[in-house]
Formats: C-alpha cells, sequence, structure tokens
C-alpha cells in the first residue's frame, strides 16, 4: 500500500497551465480540479497538495489570508 503512495519521478503529471495567472477564485479552482484529477490516478501527495494550495485560494477569497500580514 505504501508503494501506492510514493511518485516515481517519470510519472509526475505535466503542468497544465502557469499557477501565477488568473484571480483567487480561478486558482481556487484550478487547484480542486488538480487535486480531483490527482486522486482519480491514486497520487495522494498531489492530491494532498492541490487540496493545501486550493484551502490557501479559499482563504483568500473569504478574506482571510492577508489577516497574519499585519502581526509581521
Amino acid at each position: 500500500m505504501i508503494n501506492n503512495m510514493r511518485r516515481r519521478p517519470q510519472e509526475r503529471p505535466p503542468r497544465r497551465t502557469p499557477d501565477n495567472n488568473g484571480n483567487a477564485r480561478q486558482k481556487y479552482e484550478r487547484y480542486v480540479a488538480r487535486a480531483r484529477d490527482a486522486q482519480l490516478s491514486g497520487d495522494v501527495i498531489e492530491m494532498e497538495n492541490c487540496y493545501q494550495h486550493a484551502e490557501h485560494y479559499f482563504r483568500v477569497l473569504r478574506g482571510e489570508g492577508h489577516e497574519r500580514r499585519g502581526n509581521l
């Protein structure tokens, strides 16, 4: 089971679009779609990575992404 979670370099899916394009909503939707694709292909690590990125942009959409910057 643990072998299914590891990704070999030659099996890494190519990036479709640069992540610096679009607004927060577009980036959120892009990462959710990538997470679903990774889940379907069985890549648990990439799925979790994409869901974490999507969560970040979800917080930005809700206005919570900039609150920490004031405390720095």
